[in-house]
């Protein structure tokens, strides 16, 4: 199975990241920084549509399973993963063809974050994504990290995240 994983954050090699350099370490997926990408907000007249967010979009539909990375920032996922989803309405209105690609695939989610669990609404956008366009929503794996970072931690998730994708 050909796996990406999708990396939003504001600190490309903060906790997040050592949570997917796991995960990719025991699954040998591709890693897709969106720091690296020129993607802007969502915008209804698509004045936007020769930003770096469709080219993006075409390398991924090449991949069976999707894995969104961001950490938990006030009870939701990173900006630059929110504008990636908002964008997402542009394969429902002028990309269709291209969004229809996706139809099937299965996704999952690693999170980190100083809470002890993670919360249900940082979840449910990803969920509820999935449902809308037809994606197979697979699970999530978070990793607390309230004091010092337990790479024992990393790595126990991402045995968990990669028994979720196979």
């Amino acid at each position: 199975m050909e796996v990406a994983v999708v990396l939003g954050t504001s600190k490309s090699d903060g906790n997040t990241r050592l949570l997917v350099d796991a995960f990719v370490e025991k699954t040998d997926s591709k890693i897709f920084d969106l720091a690296k990408y020129q993607i802007s907000f969502f915008d209804y007249t698509h004045q936007n549509k020769t930003d770096d967010f469709l080219p993006l979009i075409h390398e991924l539909i090449s991949y069976d399973h999707i894995v969104f990375a961001s950490p938990v920032y006030w009870y939701s996922m990173s900006a630059q993963l929110k504008i990636f989803f908002d964008r997402l309405s542009d394969l429902l209105t002028i990309e269709k063809d291209l969004g229809r690609k996706l139809k099937g695939k299965s996704i999952s989610i690693l999170s980190t974050g100083f809470d002890l669990n993670c919360p249900d609404c940082f979840i449910q956008p990803f969920e509820m994504t999935a449902k809308y366009m037809n994606l197979k929503f697979k699970g999530s794996e978070y990793v607390t990290v309230q004091s010092e970072i337990d790479s024992n931690a990393f790595i126990k998730a991402a045995e968990r995240a990669v028994a979720c994708v196979t």
